[in-house]
């Protein structure tokens, strides 16, 4: 191996991208069949914590860009998966709502993030995922607090 590489294996950045495409990839495959693609899956999950969110909330829940999330919207809505409305109080604000083919599919989508969870930390033991989980969190705490 050369130096490079030892380097970015030893990335928490690197490491912590390369995981998160490993996982996309492993989601995608299980999801697929639903018609449902990784780059909807974070939308999803909000929205079946509280469905009807305006889009900006959306935004702030997942971490992405209002352009992204609109063309996101834009082909969940074509796929069936979402409707966004005018908001009955604010007509310049959207609100995103699951269609009945999401809410159906809730079941097999949480299922299929379990099977990766499950993939993910095969041969670890509790304490060690629950020690990965909180240093993720504060990880991510760190960051969010720098921005």
């Amino acid at each position: 191996m050369t130096d490079d590489h030892l380097r970015r294996l030893e990335s928490l950045g690197y490491l912590t991208n390369h995981l998160a495409r490993l996982f996309a990839h492993a989601l995608a495959e299980r999801i697929a069949e639903y018609g449902v693609v990784p780059g909807q899956f974070a939308q999803l999950l909000a929205l079946y914590e509280r469905d009807g969110l305006t889009q900006r909330e959306l935004c702030d829940r997942v971490r992405i860009e209002q352009a992204t999330m609109a063309k996101t919207l834009q082909r969940m809505e074509r796929d069936g998966l979402v409707q966004c409305l005018p908001d009955s109080q604010d007509r310049r604000r959207i609100r995103v709502h699951l269609t009945e083919r999401a809410k159906s599919l809730r079941p097999h989508l949480m299922a299929a993030g379990r099977a990766v969870n499950d993939v993910a930390t095969s041969g670890l033991s509790e304490r060690d995922v629950a020690a990965f989980r909180r240093i993720t969190r504060r990880l991510i705490e760190n960051l969010e607090a720098a921005e």
